[in-house]
């Protein structure tokens, strides 16, 4: 899964890449797969993230990393998450910077073997985006999306 985008610049803006359990009946049990998330406060950290039961931010066991780019507000990069049955790790412009592997095999920690659905988001705010307030002379902005590209890898 690839997405070429442009992220919106300023504070409180909190645009994401990101895909749910199509069968999610409760979070963060059925899981999330989060391929790129920004937060305008913090500038150019792009983060990666996986929710599962097991490991979440809730209860501080999340599974995450950051990638500095410094001018993902200015230009174009690719996001892509590779997910196999072995493990999920995600790039940016082909630079690995996250990887979650598939060690303990119990669904608390990878329900990642079902079919997931993309979201692709601007929040304005939130509990995170919004952390440290919104500045409302920033808008209109525009969190632009070039090209969303799906492979499967036939068995």
């Amino acid at each position: 899964m690839e997405v070429r985008a442009k992220l919106p610049k300023g504070k409180g803006t909190w645009p994401a890449i990101w895909m749910l359990s199509k069968n999610i009946k409760k979070w963060p049990d059925d899981g999330e797969i989060d391929i790129m998330e920004h937060v305008g406060y913090n500038e150019g950290f792009i983060h990666a993230s996986v929710h599962t039961k097991k490991y979440n931010h809730i209860i501080g066991t999340q599974k995450t990393d950051t990638l500095l780019v410094k001018d993902a507000t200015e230009k174009f990069h690719v996001y892509r998450a590779d997910w196999t049955p072995e493990k999920i790790e995600m790039f940016i412009d082909n630079k690995k910077y996250f990887t979650y592997i598939n060690t303990e095999k119990t669904y608390d920690a990878w329900l990642f073997d079902q079919a997931f659905y993309l979201i692709l988001n601007q929040a304005v705010g939130g509990n995170w985006g919004g952390k440290e307030g919104v500045d409302s002379t920033i808008y209109p902005q525009k969190f632009l999306i070039d090209y969303v590209r799906v492979y499967k890898i036939n068995d």
